[in-house]
Order: structure tokens, then sequence, then C-alpha cells
């Protein structure tokens, strides 16, 4: 990409949501394996807010995501009145700011500052796995709860899904995935083929984040749920696209800087006691457990293969595309057994 200036898009910003209040100064706080851009803005006035810039996806999924993720975070019951950032408005609507020029079109929200506290240690102990579990459990009732009050959300697993394949038999696309664009396809006609047959339509759908890694949330010392920042991969969707992250914290290597996204975590016992824990508060159906393996298939197909270089900087894109193509989706009806994890919860009817 071309170089941008994304200081003065944040100014910009800024002066169109408030120019009576002055910017002091800006500093990139952003994560380092996402295209997305993250800054804390200082004011004259001794005030701070964070800015997200954002050109990945759509610009009215954006919007969308945005305004449900501001009134889930207004609406949410006790513990979870604070866990989320409340994003500005400007009069009684959320502020979107949108640059378009020839060489970007980039969006920019605000946010209120967040509390943190504790990070998760980076392998958890089974009984820390409980609690998260528990913790996890009582959030997506929590936000089943109040799902009801939440503006509606028009994105759905099998659009996505069929947007790739789309891509894939764009002529224009043909220099993308060369050597593995049958395989993606075939592994999109078997998503929307099991999402059928396992009746994802009657799925429940909740507010969900998809990316629990621990640098995206805070606990209190004795573990509950305390904050939750990084909105990029929010959607309404079943609570199961939750499930593949935490089985990675939950795994025995843990939550690793370099990292990838095999599903051998799913198949892990310390993955069965943390289903076993969330179970027991909030419980699972049949259905839901057998759904895992397209939601991991969903995840990959859409936030790895299809978004992948949107998302992640170029090194991190190649090595988790060439894993996916490569190892985790060929191997993946192979090595994912809805079985064991059925019968650990006493669903196998």
């Amino acid at each position: 990409m071309a170089f941008i200036d994304f200081d003065t898009i944040i100014r910009e910003a800024w002066n169109s949501y408030d120019s009576s209040r002055e910017i002091a100064h800006i500093v990139d706080i952003s994560a380092k394996v996402s295209t997305n851009h993250v800054y804390r803005i200082s004011l004259k006035d001794k005030n701070f807010i964070v800015a997200k810039l954002s050109y990945f996806g759509k610009f009215e999924h954006f919007v969308e995501d945005h305004s449900i993720i501001n009134t889930l975070s207004n609406n949410l019951p006790s513990p979870f009145e604070n866990f989320l950032a409340r994003s500005l408005m400007k009069g009684n609507k959320l502020f979107v700011h949108r640059y378009k020029s020839e060489i970007i079109d980039a969006w920019v929200v605000f946010y209120r500052p967040i509390h943190i506290k504790n990070k998760l240690p980076k392998r958890l102990n089974k009984n820390e796995i409980v609690k998260l579990a528990q913790q996890t459990a009582h959030f997506h009732k929590a936000c089943d709860t109040v799902k009801a009050t939440l503006p509606r959300s028009s994105k759905t697993m099998k659009d996505d899904v069929n947007d790739l394949l789309e891509i894939l038999d764009d002529t224009s696309t043909k220099y993308e995935y060369p050597v593995h664009r049958d395989l993606i396809r075939d592994h999109c006609h078997l998503f929307l083929d099991n999402y059928k047959s396992l009746r994802g339509d009657e799925l429940e759908t909740i507010p969900v984040f998809v990316d629990w890694n621990i640098g995206n949330f805070s606990v209190t010392p004795n573990f509950k749920l305390f904050s939750r920042w990084d909105y990029d991969w929010f959607r309404m969707s079943t609570r199961m696209l939750d499930f593949y992250f935490f089985s990675r914290v939950a795994s025995d290597i843990g939550d690793k800087t370099v990292f990838s996204y095999n599903v051998d975590v799913m198949m892990e016992e310390r993955f069965i006691i943390f289903l076993k824990a969330y179970h027991k508060i909030f419980p699972l159906s049949e259905l839901e457990i057998r759904f895992l393996k397209e939601s991991y298939r969903f995840f990959i197909l859409t936030y790895v293969i299809k978004y992948g270089r949107f998302f992640f900087h170029e090194i991190f894109a190649t090595k988790l595309q060439k894993e996916a193509l490569e190892i985790h989706l060929p191997t993946l009806d192979e090595k994912f057994d809805p079985e064991p994890l059925l019968n650990a919860l006493d669903l196998n009817t």
C-alpha cells in the first residue's frame, strides 16, 4: 500500500467530531500483527480518548457492527455493565468518520478509554480453565439476555462463504490462491452442505467476538472477566464461533505470540474441562457441539483465507494461509471428532 498519513485522517475525524477541542498529540498503540490502527489521542484539555481506524471488510458492516457493540455495551446487565468500551456519540448517533480517496477507504470510530486489570497467564492451570469457562458462560448468558434489544445485523455465515465462492469464480482474482482454489471451493461447499444438514439456521444468534486471544481482554485477580477490547471480528452469530479461541487459551501449549490455527486444541482434555465447566452454567446442545467443526471451518475460510491478507500483516498472513491450505483444511475432517466432547457432556443420543 502507498504511504498514507493516518495521523492526518485521525485529526480530520476528530475535527469533524468536535472542532472545539484540540488534539495535543497522537500515539499509535496498534497490535503488531494486525493492519488495523488504534491510537491514543491526548487532548489539550488533559483528557484522552481512543481512536480506531479500519479499512477491513465493508464500511456498512463496520457501522453496523459498532452500532450493535455500542448498544450491547450500554445494555449488558451486571456484572458486565462496564466490560466493553463505549463509543462516542454525536447527537443521538454513533459517530463514524469516513475517509475515502483513490488509495484507501478508511473509517474511524472513537472510544472512551477502558480500564484494564490482569492479563491471563500464557498457560492456564486446570483451576484457571474452569474459572474462565464459568465466566465465559455467564458472559454469553448475559449477551443472550439482551440480544432482542440490539440493532439488526445483516451478516450471516452463509453470506460470507458464498461471497468467497464469488471471489473464486471471478476471473480477475485468478492470481489469488492459484494452487488451492479447488481446495477452498470444496471446503466452501462442505461448509454450506453441513450447515444445511446440521440445521445451522436453528442455532441461537448472540453477539460473539471470535478472537479471544489473551491480549484482547483482562480479568480481576480472582479471574472474573473485567474488560474486553479489540472488536475486529465481532458479529451476531452462533456462540460456537467463540469456542475455538477458548480452546487455544485452554490448550496445553497455551496462547503463544508465534501462533498457528491448528484444530488439535479442540480435541485436548483441557478443552473438555473448559466445556464441562461452561455447560454447567449455560448448557450446550448436541447440535452446537456437532457444529464446532463447521465453526472452525468457517473461521479458517473467512478470517484466514478470505480476509487474511487484509487483516494481518503480510508476514503473518502468508504463514497462516499456507498452514491453513496445506495442513488445517486438508486434515480437518480427519482430526476433529465431536464424539469425545459429546460423551463428556452426556449429549450423545
